[in-house]
């Protein structure tokens, strides 16, 4: 392979040689130390062969004052490749050009690849990005890491650490969120433990304060669980936290309607098509008017951005397709529209509960009237309905003293 290579490089010539007697040919090769490979008869008189650019020139010499035919079939390699190019000056200097703008264009960046974000968002991110000066166009070796990440930590509170790593055209942009710290709770402040949700008390467990129920019972939204005011025997009764942890049965019913007659999108068939090209954030049009004489349409935007031998460019096709629609009038199928809202309602109820437990059975009904659906979702869960609240207490009771001058 490395041989090809080195030969295609420096050119190589297949040839056809005619002669009367073609093995004094190739004796005069072996004497002047003239390689040829691909060696083929085609006569007793006559054979092909190739040869290097260099070995050909030298061969021709010596056969002048023999009685000898060389015809070049082809050529081959590097040096006459680009030795078509000698008169065609505009296109080489375009490929100058365009090599020493695809080079200049590699130490910018063009593209932002961000990783590690769950909550913030990335827009968010390129944003707080661009609004310090790092964005598409910027030169990438002018890039500091570290004064970048302490920008950055002061305008997204919710990031822990953040580093931008520049690869070609590309900034990988990583950052880690910070975790919550969380909520202290202020052992000293008088609370109950009052019931944030009905249910049936499965289990009670209590750090501080006198529990008020017992395993069984059925408690309503709002009654006192565990309280913070201890009765003592010699000093009466004491404020304290109510702290601890009551977990219980309970039911949820959830209920929502669904029309059976919506109103959906039917495409016409007619399309439009908008074409542009995007030069960093600069953005150069191929059409003249992105408006369209119906009301109702669908814009779907694409963009593809440009590459070359594995290299990001920086230009970016975006393609507007705006497709038109009519609405019309149709009837939902009930058993489709009954499992999409009973799916809803799930989603919501697993919203609910997730916080606090888990659901352990589900049950779903639906009733129709007319053309509305009513789906209805029973639910039972075991989850934690202990909720502290605080013990509010007057210490500014005083009493005014009667003026004697009145």
């Amino acid at each position: 392979m490395m041989s090809w290579l080195v030969k295609r490089l420096q050119g190589q010539v297949r040839l056809q040689v005619e002669s009367p007697f073609p093995e004094r040919i190739l004796n005069l090769c072996g004497a002047h130390d003239l390689s040829f490979w691909d060696l083929e008869w085609k006569s007793p008189e006559s054979f092909t062969c190739r040869m290097s650019r260099r070995d050909y020139h030298c061969l021709r010499q010596a056969v002048e004052r023999m009685e000898c035919t060389l015809t070049v079939l082809r050529r081959e390699g590097a040096p006459y490749f680009l030795g078509g190019f000698r008169h065609r000056t505009a296109l080489v200097l375009g490929a100058v050009v365009c090599g020493t703008a695809l080079f200049l264009s590699s130490f910018f960046v063009w593209d932002f690849q961000v990783e590690g974000n769950e909550t913030v968002p990335t827009e968010r991110i390129l944003r707080a990005l661009k609004e310090y000066g790092v964005g598409v166009g910027s030169f990438g070796l002018s890039l500091d890491g570290e004064d970048i990440r302490n920008h950055l930590l002061l305008e997204l509170p919710e990031l822990s650490w953040i580093t931008v790593n520049v690869s070609g055209c590309r900034a990988y942009v990583q950052v880690r969120e910070r975790t919550p710290a969380p909520e202290l709770v202020n052992k000293r402040a008088p609370a109950n433990v009052v019931a944030r949700q009905a249910g049936v008390v499965l289990k009670i467990q209590t750090l501080s304060g006198v529990p008020c129920v017992l395993r069984g019972s059925s408690v309503e939204e709002g009654q006192l669980l565990i309280s913070g005011v201890e009765d003592t025997e010699t000093f009466g009764a004491r404020l304290t936290s109510a702290m601890g942890s009551v977990e219980a049965r309970t039911w949820y019913t959830l209920t929502t309607q669904v029309p059976l007659t919506v109103q959906e999108k039917q495409y016409t068939g007619q399309k439009r098509t908008l074409l542009s090209l995007n030069f960093g954030e600069k953005r150069v049009k191929f059409y003249t008017n992105s408006s369209i004489e119906e009301e109702n349409y669908d814009k779907i935007i694409h963009r593809q951005q440009l590459r070359l031998f594995g290299l990001t460019l920086p230009l970016t096709v975006e393609t507007q397709q705006l497709a038109v629609y009519e609405t019309v009038q149709t009837t939902r199928d009930a058993q489709a529209a009954g499992d999409a809202a009973g799916a809803m309602l799930q989603d919501y109820l697993e919203e609910l509960v997730a916080p606090y437990g888990t659901v352990c059975s589900t049950l779903i009904s639906t009733q129709q009237n007319g053309d509305v659906l009513t789906v209805t979702l029973r639910a039972e869960c075991q989850e934690e309905i202990g909720q502290q609240v605080p013990i509010y207490t007057d210490t500014n009771d005083t009493t005014t003293a009667e003026d004697p001058s009145a």
